[in-house]
Parts: structure tokens; C-alpha cells; sequence
């Protein structure tokens, strides 16, 4: 059973994610609701295994919210969820320690597939959400699947901790680098494919399955 919560200050979209998660008979929906004050006010009693973060809310923004609230419960997935204008907030979110990253026009199935997918530690972008981030945080002549980049075992192994949400200093430790060597393949990575940023290798490592979601 998956415990859930849902922050987000648009009534009419809370309801409706909360309505589908009524659906899924391994969800229980814990915490509704609209605001991230109210949330981080009740998390160190309901403590949920998914979080549905609205991206843009009145008062604390899910950005800050998702901080904070990643700094006492680090075990928790959140799943952001955004407007089709808000792609230039997903890279904060994914440094904020989101996983997964919805549209909100969501559907049931993308829902389960996204709460499967970041339970399993791994990250989850709606195909929408890929189109988009795609066009936009990707050059398109090197985004093709003839000139796919070939990437080194090192650098595969970096890659899949890095779309994990893992820091460049907890790669480091794991994988016994130093954070600056870390940084360095990431840098790579992102310019061989393209990227705008590390949102950028994200979208382009799920798009071309060069890890597992």
C-alpha cells in the first residue's frame, strides 16, 4: 500500500488527483492539502511514501516546499506536478529533490506508471512533459537516434545516479570519486548530448533508454 499526499492549492485540480488516486487499490491518500505550509505542518505525523507537489502555489512555493520537506523526510518521492508553461521550474525542482514530474491533465495510468517508477527509485517524466523538455532543453541536431552518444561503463554508472537524484558528493562516496571528478563527467555528459543542463541529460537519458524506468 502506498501512502499519499496531495499539495496543491487549486481545489479543482487537488480533487481531481485525488479522485483518481481513489481508483488505485494499493493507494491510500493520508495528507490533502492546499498549501505547503499546511503540509510541512502536518508531515512530522502523517508521513506519506509519495507526495503530488503542485510546482507554483500561493505562499511557499513546491520548490521551497519540496526542500524542506526533503530535509527532515529524505525518503520521500515527490512527484511535481506542472503547467505546460512551467518547464523552466523543473530544473529547480529536480536540484529541490523531485523525482517524478507530471502534467496536470494527468491520467490514471500515468499516474501508476510515475508512483511505480519513483517508488523503484527512479525518475518518471510524462511523454507530454518529455515532448516538451525536450524541445526545450535539448539542441535537436544531436537528439536523434542515429547520433546517439555513446557514453563509457563509468560514465553509464554516473548517469543512472544521477537520474536518481543523487548529488555529485554522494556519487562521489558511492562510487569512491571525488565530487569534482563526478562534476566533470557530468559536465561532459551534458555537452555531448546537447543538453541545456542536468534536466537536460534527464529528459535525454529516459528519452533514448539509456537507463532503466
Amino acid at each position: 500500500m502506498f501512502k499519499v499526499a496531495v499539495v496543491e492549492d487549486h481545489e479543482i485540480f487537488r480533487k481531481g488527483i485525488i479522485t483518481l488516486l481513489g481508483n488505485i487499490d494499493y493507494v491510500n491518500v493520508i495528507v490533502e492539502a492546499s498549501s505547503g505550509e499546511a503540509f510541512l505542518k502536518v508531515l512530522p505525523e502523517q508521513v506519506p511514501d509519495i507526495v503530488f507537489m503542485d510546482i507554483k502555489m500561493l505562499g511557499i512555493s513546491g520548490i521551497e516546499t519540496t526542500k524542506k520537506a526533503m530535509e527532515t523526510r529524505p525518503m520521500l518521492k515527490i512527484i511535481a506536478l506542472s503547467m505546460h508553461s512551467e518547464e523552466e521550474y523543473i530544473q529547480q525542482m529536480l536540484e529541490a529533490g523531485a523525482m517524478g514530474f507530471l502534467l496536470k491533465n494527468v491520467n490514471q495510468s500515468n499516474i501508476e506508471k510515475a508512483m511505480k517508477a519513483v517508488m523503484a527509485g527512479n525518475r518518471f517524466f510524462s511523454d507530454e512533459l518529455m515532448t516538451l523538455l525536450s524541445n526545450k532543453f535539448l539542441n535537436k541536431n544531436q537528439n536523434s537516434d542515429d547520433s546517439l552518444v555513446k557514453f563509457s561503463d563509468r560514465e553509464i554508472e554516473i548517469l543512472n545516479l544521477i537520474c536518481t537524484g543523487m548529488t555529485n558528493i554522494e556519487i562521489g562516496d558511492k562510487l569512491c570519486l571525488s565530487h569534482r571528478t563526478v562534476d566533470g563527467h557530468r559536465a561532459r555528459m551534458i555537452e555531448r548530448v546537447g543538453a541545456a543542463n542536468t534536466v537536460g541529460l534527464v529528459v535525454y537519458a529516459i528519452k533514448n533508454k539509456l537507463i532503466q524506468v
